[in-house]
């Protein structure tokens, strides 16, 4: 290439003469700047297999050990339920919580590359959004397995096809719904330990709900506790599915999942919002 055209390349012409037109990136548009940071986050998964299982093995490991030890006393209780059905939904709320792709966006605002983004004309949203991306293909990673080991132990839904569906489409929204917490505190750190230990969030929610026994069984502070938390509804909603189509529970429970999830995002974009903003 003659130095006339490289000069053309790089400095631009035009009307105005050489230096007139100086080249700047191109905005692509939303929907390619989506579809490049998610590609981006999909084919790095296969990287983090080690941060991953942990998520599939611990769940497993409780929901048995819950069932092999619990599910006799259970059986002189009126819980309406098998024991197996009954622990099922809190193994598979308790699989994806908190599982999110923040630890590599962590790194990534550590080691600088996020701050090499921010240089470029992507769209902001996209730098979030993307991530849900493979986030929703790792929900249904982990979920899959332990609903497939619940329903080989004899777990059954009276909701059939449909109820399987519709149980499997609340875990991933709820999983995608808490993702925003972990973003958050992602972003507004820039540190992995932080992110880490996000989870640490959910922990003790989920230990004061009805997780292994019918809320009616339940007594003084922590009965009133669990009245008002929100992973009750998402927990007792799920189990519906396995006796018939509850329409009032599977609306608390959307209710929770949306309210929950309203103000984890909420916490994500704006910890994106002031990481991107100059």
């Amino acid at each position: 290439m003659s130095d006339a055209a490289i000069r053309e390349r790089t400095e631009g012409s035009g009307p105005g003469g050489s230096g007139s037109a100086p080249i700047v990136a191109r905005r692509m548009g939303f929907w390619h700047d989506l579809f490049a940071v998610g590609h981006r986050a999909v084919i790095l998964l296969p990287r983090d297999m080690a941060a991953i299982l942990p998520a599939l093995i611990v769940p497993i490991f409780f929901y048995a050990v819950t069932i092999g030890a619990l599910q006799e006393v259970a059986s002189f209780a009126d819980i309406g339920l098998d024991y197996k059905a009954f622990q099922l939904p809190l193994a598979l709320v308790m699989t994806v919580t908190g599982i999110s792709r923040a630890h590599a966006l962590v790194l990534d605002v550590q080691g600088g590359y996020f701050d090499r983004l921010l240089l470029t004309p992507v769209n902001r949203w996209a730098l979030l959004l993307g991530m849900f991306v493979a986030d929703t293909i790792v929900l249904l990673f982990l979920s899959l397995p332990v609903l497939a080991m619940g329903l080989a132990l004899g777990v059954r839904f009276a909701t059939g096809v449909a109820g399987i569906v519709t149980f499997v489409a609340i875990i991933t929204v709820w999983g995608l719904s808490y993702t925003g917490f972990p973003y958050a505190i992602a972003l507004r750190t820039g540190n992995p330990t932080a992110v880490n230990n996000s989870f640490l969030l959910f922990f003790p929610m989920v230990f004061l709900t009805p997780a292994w026994m019918p809320r009616d069984a339940l007594t003084g502070w922590l009965a009133a506790i669990a009245t008002w938390n929100p992973v009750t509804y998402i927990i007792e909603g799920l189990r519906t599915l396995f006796i018939g189509w509850d329409g009032a529970a599977l609306g608390k429970t959307l209710a929770a999942v949306g309210g929950m999830g309203a103000l984890s995002q909420y916490l994500a974009f704006s910890a994106l919002k002031r990481r991107t903003t100059p």
